[in-house]
């Protein structure tokens, strides 16, 4: 096995994809966006190239040849492709962030698992999924991991490092200095389905929508509520709107599928019926609230 990480791929494009691309690329990691078709990796390049700016502006305090520079050179580390097969050859760790679902992700991992390299770390940044179910069928369980960051990717701090039972001691440690790297405070946690941050979430976003549908007070006190009683930075359907209604939805009903007998898995109505009004929060420009 690599005794470091300098090559990285990530599959999948979005919000989450490209996030994790800028964080990389910043860290002074080689990294390739994949995704389906030309349309969609120009507009990760795009929004990669729009989150540095804004991370040079803080960082450089408005200082415009700083920015530009640090903009620049981020970007030479930055490559983004459709073909996938040809991208994860020279990889030193892949990261999954494509839709959750459990088999597009297992059809994904197994189609690159001979095209790799031997030493190459699979990872997925699966919010719920539990690792071992995504890695089941791959060939290097040795090797495989999850690696949840958290949206965006720029500002929180946070990055989940999953172990499975067959996670080697020597990918756990490169994967755990490449967080580190990243400038990300690193927490272990053993497979479970949310992982730590979204096992405690689900019970609360879960009451959270209960008590809407019952009418006992409305989204905007209860997002004050939690935000002034308890000190969170967000509300929970604020906290909805950023992770994006669709997410939640499958989260849910992955949940559910799994465990049908806990309650504050079952499927919402609410969540249910925006989901198929297209309203899926800050990424659609409607949620809960209004972002247009």
């Amino acid at each position: 096995m690599s005794s470091e990480i300098r090559n990285v791929v990530i599959v999948g494009s979005g919000v989450m994809g490209s996030g994790i691309a800028q964080a990389v690329a910043i860290k002074g990691f080689n990294v390739t966006v994949v995704d389906l078709n030309e349309q969609l990796i120009q507009k990760a390049r795009n929004y990669i190239e729009k989150i540095l700016n804004r991370v040079g502006r803080r960082k450089f305090n408005d200082d415009q040849l700083k920015i530009e520079e640090f903009v620049r050179t981020s970007m030479t580390r930055v490559f983004v492709t459709t073909n996938l097969l040809e991208a994860v050859k020279d990889a030193d760790l892949v990261i999954e962030a494509i839709v959750e679902n459990l088999e597009t992700k297992q059809k994904m991992f197994k189609s690159i698992d001979s095209v790799a390299k031997a030493s190459t770390i699979f990872a997925s940044n699966t919010s719920s999924i539990p690792i071992s179910m995504i890695a089941k069928n791959s060939k290097r369980l040795d090797r495989f991991c999850g690696l949840h960051f958290f949206n965006p990717v720029a500002m929180m701090e946070l990055l989940e490092v999953i172990r499975i039972p067959e996670t080697s001691e020597a990918t756990y440690q490169l994967v755990m200095a490449f967080g580190k790297k990243l400038g990300k405070t690193c927490v272990t946690c053993k497979d479970t389905p949310g992982f730590i941050v979204n096992r405690l979430l689900s019970p609360f976003i879960n009451e959270a929508l209960t008590m809407l549908e019952e009418d006992v007070a409305t989204k905007e006190d209860i997002d004050a509520a939690m935000k002034l009683g308890a000190g969170h930075p967000m509300g929970p359907f604020e906290l909805c709107d950023l992770v994006g209604l669709d997410v939640i939805h499958n989260a849910r009903k992955f949940y559910h599928d799994q465990f049908p007998d806990i309650p504050f898995f079952a499927p919402s109505t609410i969540v249910d019926k925006m989901v198929k009004e297209g309203k899926l929060g800050v990424k659609s420009g409607e949620g809960f609230y209004n972002y247009k």
